[in-house]
């Protein structure tokens, strides 16, 4: 299964600005400035002060107008980016431009 198939499959929660895991993703009452949204285990692995903090920073920027905020650094949601393995596939396609070697493509 591809990444991005798995990251759509996963159990999202909404997270209160007081940093409690409220229900699922998509079911906040307020629709201009909904609440964070972070998946399940990743949510869980964070402390209630730091729920609390990515939800907070949501809603203040969510009150200016924008609808995509950065998590803090704690609620970052990283995948093979920090110590995850990396994938490398032949491309397909490519010798037409780049001659006589094949283009190896690095999937993070």
């Amino acid at each position: 299964m591809g990444e991005l198939k798995k990251w759509v499959k996963q159990n999202w929660v909404r997270i209160d600005s007081q940093g409690n895991i409220v229900g699922k993703c998509g079911t906040s009452p307020d629709k201009k400035n909904p609440d964070r949204c972070l998946p399940e285990s990743k949510a869980r692995s964070l402390t209630k002060a730091e729920r609390a903090a990515t939800a907070r920073k949501k809603k203040k920027e969510g009150k200016k107008g924008k609808t995509v905020v950065k998590n803090t650094p704690k609620a970052t949601v990283k995948n093979m980016r920090n110590g995850g393995e990396v994938r490398q596939q032949i491309a397909k396609g490519c010798g037409a431009v780049l001659g006589g070697r094949r283009k190896v493509t690095k999937y993070l």
